[in-house]
């Protein structure tokens, strides 16, 4: 039981970064983005990529209430759901995040 309260303190932050970031703001708290030069950041679409990243933290969240439902009814099915569940979505957002430019604007 002390591993859901955990879990759920844990998920407070990242539901507020989730809510920041799908209003299309907060841009400098996304690593490898705020690092970037100011003509390097004039080249993406700061707006898209938030929300992108918004999304993402979204099923990031829904992965941590998983996490911690899971350790309330201890089953260890939804934990293993949850995990595979976590690593997809972070596979998929690298993968979309990185190829073909997608957040690049267009000229």
């Amino acid at each position: 039981m002390t591993g859901a309260l955990v879990n759920l303190i844990i998920l407070i932050p990242f539901l507020i970064f989730a809510i920041i970031l799908s209003k299309g703001k907060g841009a400098f708290l996304l690593a490898g983005y705020n690092t970037m030069s100011e003509s390097e950041k004039a080249q993406y679409d700061e707006v898209a990529l938030c929300k992108f990243m918004g999304k993402i933290m979204y099923g990031v969240s829904f992965c941590i209430l998983l996490f911690a439902f899971s350790d309330i009814v201890e089953n260890q099915v939804l934990f293993m759901i949850a995990l595979i569940l976590l690593i997809t979505l972070i596979v998929f957002a690298l993968i979309y995040s990185n190829t073909n430019n997608r957040f690049k604007k267009k000229s």
